[in-house]
């Protein structure tokens, strides 16, 4: 924990920091991952996609006057991760900070659902989560600087959203939050930190689409704040669980979901 503890400012500052951040090529990765740029930390991105979405990223964080690094990963992949882990640390320095958000949604009737399609989301959103987490800590331990890491779960981990058969999501979810948790008491005196987001609905890309235009109306109306949050609106409650503002805080799971759960 810094020194100032009085100087508000500088609890938020991510300054001399290095950050990885997963699943940062879109949605709320990629904010996230510009976001810990803007408060002064360098970061490593890494996603599985093969579009333009890390370069934009990349480019972001170069106008913040940040460095980054582009890896191209699975996060089903201890050996991948290793890798990008030990990449981070060459290029940009020992990492203290992560943020896993690569995930996938999709959805399908329960007595339907086809073994396959139950078991690739579970690989990336819990398998995924846990092998990130693993090679981040694994670095953190060995270099003896101490970390905080934070796992984007979701309100669907708490709740189980009305109109959506997707089960599998809802289970992975509640799945890394418990992960979150338990990592957080392994690790709670060797320095490590471990927190979860659970957002509410999203207006991330997947969310957003033209098709998605009826269902989109009722997450609004379902939410007590009658809107879906912007990406934007998950970079301080992210910056605030890896920063020094919160280093009395792990084990927590921050919803941030428009009031969702309170009803």
């Amino acid at each position: 924990m810094a020194e100032n503890t009085l100087n508000t400012p500088a609890l938020f500052d991510l300054s001399g920091r290095t950050a990885l951040v997963t699943g940062a090529g879109s949605g709320i990765g990629q904010r996230i991952a510009m976001g810990l740029a803007q408060c002064g930390a360098d970061v490593a991105l890494l996603d599985r996609r093969t579009d333009d979405g890390l370069a934009q990223t990349a480019d972001f964080i170069a106008q913040a006057g940040r460095k980054s690094v582009q890896v191209a990963a699975d996060v089903t992949s201890a050996e991948a991760l290793a890798d990008a882990v030990a990449r981070t640390e060459s290029e940009l320095g020992p990492l203290t900070l992560a943020v896993n958000a690569a995930g996938i949604a999709n959805a399908n009737p329960a007595e339907e659902m086809e073994e396959e399609q139950y078991q690739t989301l579970m690989d990336i959103n819990m398998k995924g989560v846990w092998l990130s987490c693993q090679a981040e800590g694994r670095a953190m331990l060995a270099h003896g600087k101490g970390g905080s890491i934070v796992n984007i779960a979701s309100m669907s981990g708490v709740i189980v959203n009305r109109g959506l058969n997707q089960v599998h999501y809802n289970a992975s979810k509640a799945g890394v939050i418990h992960m979150s948790k338990s990592m957080a008491m392994e690790w709670v005196g060797r320095g490590i930190r471990v927190n979860s987001i659970s957002p509410g609905y999203t207006a991330t890309p997947m969310n957003t689409r033209p098709e998605m235009v009826h269902q989109t109306k009722e997450f609004e109306n379902q939410t007590p704040m009658q809107r879906m949050a912007d990406v934007n609106e998950m970079v301080g409650p992210a910056v605030f669980l890896l920063s020094d503002a919160a280093s009395y805080c792990t084990g927590v799971d921050l919803l941030v979901d428009g009031g969702f759960c309170c009803w």
